[in-house]
């Protein structure tokens, strides 16, 4: 009898642990990238995946803890970043895979068009590099400026090599262009943080990039846990087609899918 009481805990024991859910952290930027987690959360759930979402309103921290297995993934970058990441900081991060586009759009508080903004006006691009060389091709794309090289995504201010507007160039974290929208004459907005700042995308942006645009979003990882069956589920239920009419329905085309 004794045995038998022992075997049975021990299976009980095994089931209860069998049944717990796997836990997945997941870092994330705020909009859209956590509301889209969150919306899976459910789904994770009955396959058994307890995602935990961890907000950042920053570019640099979700890649750091990551790679210092403090996380297990990251959802807030394209890959043209994340490969300028890699190489400057000697990580090895990779994208597991490609989830939405967030086209990014050039803001003014004070002109209609890009033709209204005067000479001299003051213009802020991001200051990372992918999201910075981005800036100018969107301007360039619009006549704006003339750039040394119109496809390379790393440009910078240096490289440009006609700005018949004298327009002034100035620098910020990304995040933080919205708060000085009113104080500049131009400010190149990634659309999350578009969003956040209650800004329509489709309506307010002067111009956007279109959809052809290779800033598709994408989850990332470290190479020894991106197979993970957690991974897989994640992944599994990112690209489903409810969360396809969830991005759809929400962001009205300021978000588009991108599988």
């Amino acid at each position: 009898m004794k045995r038998l009481l022992v075997a049975f805990a021990a299976v009980a024991a095994f089931s209860a642990h069998a049944a717990d859910p796997v836990v997945l952290t997941v870092a994330a930027t705020p909009v859209p990238h956590a509301q889209i987690l969150e919306f899976v959360k459910p789904a994770l759930a009955k396959e058994g995946v307890d995602l935990q979402v961890k907000v950042f309103t920053d570019y640099i921290q979700p890649n750091v803890q990551v790679a210092e297995k403090r996380l297990d993934a990251n959802f807030f970058q394209h890959q043209p970043y994340l490969d300028e990441f890699n190489k400057a900081k000697g990580t090895h991060l990779v994208s597991v895979a490609g989830v939405h586009l967030e086209p990014l759009g050039a803001y003014s508080s004070k002109y209609k068009t890009l033709a209204e903004v005067p000479g001299g006006a003051n213009v802020v691009i991001p200051n990372d590099a992918t999201n910075g060389g981005r800036a100018l091709l969107l301007l360039a794309k619009n006549g704006v400026i003339k750039l040394k090289d119109a496809n390379n995504i790393l440009s910078t201010t240096k490289d440009i090599v006609e700005n018949p507007k004298d327009l002034k160039f100035r620098e910020l974290e990304a995040a933080t262009i919205p708060r000085v929208l009113t104080q500049v004459d131009l400010a190149l907005i990634n659309t999350n943080y578009a969003l956040e700042a209650k800004l329509d995308p489709s309506k307010d942006a002067l111009v956007i990039e279109g959809s052809d645009s290779p800033y598709v979003n994408i989850l990332v990882a470290r190479e020894d846990d991106k197979d993970s069956e957690a991974m897989k589920e994640l992944v599994a239920a990112l690209h489903s087609p409810e969360v396809k009419a969830f991005i759809l329905e929400k962001y009205k085309g300021a978000v588009l899918p991108a599988f």
